[in-house]
């Protein structure tokens, strides 16, 4: 497997660990609909948070935060529209970004809460 798809399952990992630490329900994990994928679906309390991770090695391109695009954006909201729907939710849904710098044996995650409301 290519070193950037193993940094990605990485970052996945550490991503889930840190919403369980901070008492998230991890409901899915790579949901699939149509063209899309979410990589996380966690609950928290009433709100649904819709997880897309971005791993990085290096900040050198940018931060990983800034590789969501709006097509991305798009793909989600109709995955998420079917989730809710599917499985016949009444949450608040909120999109969020995990954003981590994973390199050698230091690794930096931040939590962007409601991140899509700056594009």
């Amino acid at each position: 497997m290519a070193d950037h798809n193993e940094l990605g399952k990485k970052g996945e990992q550490l991503a889930i660990a840190f919403l369980i630490k901070n008492e998230y329900k991890i409901l899915e994990k790579n949901y699939r609909f149509q063209k899309a994928e979410v990589d996380i679906i966690a609950q928290k309390k009433d709100v649904l948070a819709v997880v897309e991770v971005k791993t990085r090695s290096t900040t050198y391109f940018g931060n990983p935060q800034d590789f969501v695009n709006p097509k991305k954006i798009k793909l989600l909201l109709s995955a998420i529209d079917n989730y809710v729907v599917e499985k016949d939710l009444d949450v608040e849904v909120r999109f969020d970004i995990i954003a981590i710098i994973h390199h050698k044996k230091e690794t930096k995650i931040e939590h962007l809460e409601d991140a899509f409301l700056h594009f």
